[in-house]
């Protein structure tokens, strides 16, 4: 069976998913730097601290992976 004619990969999810997998890192090793200072705080200020810190790179990434998809911004 042949694919259809106007399918055409793209070089987008392999850029993405490498740009990704660079981004978590870089961010992880940002986080950790900032490990030191936050360890200083109050157990309920690291834990706030560490929440936002956690969920606050996912404000991007449903951009992103409809640009991946679809190579659109949203």
């Amino acid at each position: 069976m042949d694919e259809p004619e106007t399918y055409k990969p793209t070089w987008r999810k392999p850029f993405g998913i490498l740009a990704l997998i660079l981004a978590l890192f870089g961010y992880a090793l940002i986080v950790a730097g900032l490990s030191g200072p936050i360890g200083k705080m109050p157990v309920i200020a690291q834990m706030l601290v560490y929440v936002i810190l956690g969920t606050v790179w996912l404000l991007p990434l449903r951009r992103f992976l409809i640009w991946m998809e679809t190579g659109r911004w949203g």
